[in-house]
């Protein structure tokens, strides 16, 4: 990547980022988010560990004595204070960059929105926020929101599923149209069930790939090196077309059930805060 091109980037993301996460940070305010009940109890003084300061971590909880025998900050972390932590991935694939019209957002526009206002919920009850696949630390504190949104912003196009090492704890949330090969979402759910995670899939999908409204002929073209589809008439196979997606979506709904998993389902015709206090819920069965 040239020099211009890094710079053309990074303004493209710096001009999104605030619309993202106001949006966001409204979104959450719209949902009643009460005591989360995440954090484990402890017996209150034990001494769980040392970690680097963060960004948004307040001064009285920096450890002075330990800080000192090094160049880092460090923070005194104690049993009753350890936070659960909740790990997302925002399919960043071709697929999701579409939408029928400008009258809808993009899935992954919607995708990226909910997972911020998820973290603006998080983030208060000291929830430890991450990106499965995403390189770095989780986030922690009041600059974590934010933090996500830019990461989310600045994720290539890429249509693998996360390839970096397995997380050993905490929850995960996969947003997706989860169009792939049934194959593909099973490996993913046997490797992370295997690692004892537990998590939740939302399949975002726009409201003309479950009705198929074309009429005539039409040419559809894969997004996704699939080459192109040449319908002689669209509405003759409208009924068969909609059945085989309600058959992948159970067969993808049966996997997650299978490995202990919860689904949901979003259209990006619905308000995203539907879709928001259904993911609320079920972080809170996780």
């Amino acid at each position: 990547m040239t020099a211009a091109e890094l710079e053309r980037r990074a303004e493209s993301v710096a001009a999104g980022l605030p619309s993202l996460f106001l949006r966001a940070k409204r979104l959450a305010a719209t949902v009643n988010a009460g005591a989360h009940g995440r954090r484990r109890p402890g017996s209150g003084d034990d001494f769980w560990q040392f970690r680097h300061s963060q960004p948004g971590d307040a001064l009285t909880a920096i450890d002075w004595r330990q800080s000192a025998k090094s160049d880092h900050l460090y923070v005194r972390e104690k049993e009753w204070t350890i936070a659960h932590t909740t790990r997302m991935w925002v399919d960043p694939s071709a697929s999701m960059r579409w939408s029928q019209s400008a009258q809808y957002e993009e899935k992954y526009a919607r995708a990226c929105l909910l997972a911020v206002a998820v973290g603006c919920l998080l983030e208060p009850t000291g929830e430890r926020i991450g990106l499965l696949g995403h390189p770095g630390p989780t986030l922690v504190g009041r600059t974590a929101p934010i933090r996500l949104a830019l990461a989310l912003l600045a994720a290539d196009r890429d249509d693998s599923w996360p390839s970096r090492p397995v997380p050993k704890k905490g929850t995960l949330l996969l947003f997706s149209d989860f169009l792939q090969p049934l194959v593909a979402i099973e490996a993913g759910l046997k490797r992370w069930s295997a690692a004892g995670l537990s998590g939740h899939l939302l399949q975002i999908l726009d409201p003309a790939e479950e009705s198929l409204p074309y009429a005539g002929r039409v040419r559809l073209r894969g997004l996704e090196s699939e080459g192109e589809t040449l319908l002689a008439n669209a509405a003759s196979l409208r009924a068969e077309y909609g059945r085989a997606v309600l058959d992948h979506r159970q067969a993808v709904q049966s996997l997650a059930r299978h490995y202990g998993w919860s689904f949901g389902l979003h259209h990006t015709d619905r308000p995203a805060r539907e879709a928001l206090t259904h993911l609320y819920a079920a972080l809170a069965r996780c």
